[in-house]
């Protein structure tokens, strides 16, 4: 068996355990169930708002957004949390002992990873149904589905273990969430962009959270409703095109940032983080 074959199945293999326990852990089953609970509290509160300019309701316009973004923190503040706690407790120094372990750790964190974005949108999906009217998924709904949840999440897991690589202190977590929602703020998710100044629109297009929001509501929403969207289109073309355009740099960039972060991690290392965050634990 060769060396790439081995580190697929033992990934599969470890990612699918990692799973299940997040099923079956108290703590992780919140993380779950807590994104379900705000996004099911903000179309609650929204369902009778409605979209400038339209009879439709806010809460239902809000909710294929929010879904977008939840895809977004997955892969990228989950992957780098996981990267970080590894890096702290030793799971990772262990991995880069193994033969093919490297390979195998990331192939596993890709599945445990997957999994959990994958529940967490059903999750999401499924009791909003119930408080907002308005959403519809058509054959071609589906069909956006089907590429754009894969590239959202192509297009952040590489750069959430890039953030993961670089920062080596779980605190540093926190500031990672901070810029993520300074991004989501710009991005459209809660109110259309429109609403936004110019500059902080075209900002807002620079990065994949917008153009998963704008993906998740072509999928969900009326063909009638992009109208208030920039351009008055879904623009299918331009957010394949800049999903995969981070895709592309988060696959070329992440395995060069691993691979030196990789050779850095060392027993001392791992000790020397040890020490420092018993520090920092209340006496």
């Amino acid at each position: 068996m060769s060396a790439a074959s081995t580190a697929l199945r033992t990934g599969v293999a470890r990612g699918g355990i990692e799973f299940r326990q997040s099923l079956t852990t108290g703590l992780d089953l919140w993380t779950y169930l807590f994104p379900s609970l705000v996004a099911l509290i903000t179309v609650f509160f929204m369902r009778d708002a409605r979209v400038p300019g339209t009879e439709f309701s806010l809460g239902a316009s809000t909710l294929p957004g929010f879904l977008g973004m939840n895809l977004a923190l997955t892969g990228l503040a989950t992957v780098a949390q996981l990267l970080v706690t590894d890096r702290e407790d030793g799971t990772l120094l262990r991995a880069k002992a193994v033969p093919t372990g490297m390979s195998g750790y990331l192939i596993g964190k890709i599945v445990l990873v997957g999994g959990m974005a994958l529940v967490g949108f059903v999750l999401q999906l499924v009791p909003a149904l119930f408080v907002v009217d308005g959403l519809q998924l058509d054959a071609n709904g589906w069909l956006t589905l089907c590429w754009l949840i894969p590239l959202a999440l192509v297009a952040t897991m590489p750069l959430g273990a890039v953030l993961g690589s670089i920062f080596d202190n779980p605190r540093s977590i926190g500031l990672i969430m901070f810029t993520m929602f300074g991004l989501i703020a710009i991005s459209g998710i809660f109110y259309p962009i429109t609403a936004l100044p110019g500059w902080l629109q075209g900002l807002g297009q620079v990065f994949p959270i917008y153009w998963m929001g704008l993906g998740m509501r072509s999928a969900f929403l009326p063909d009638a409703m992009a109208a208030v969207e920039l351009g008055g289109s879904w623009r299918t073309l331009e957010g394949f095109g800049v999903l995969g355009l981070w895709a592309v740099l988060g696959l070329l960039l992440a395995p060069v940032v691993l691979r030196r972060m990789a050779r850095r991690e060392s027993g001392s290392a791992v000790a020397a983080r040890r020490e420092k965050a018993m520090s920092r634990a209340p006496m």
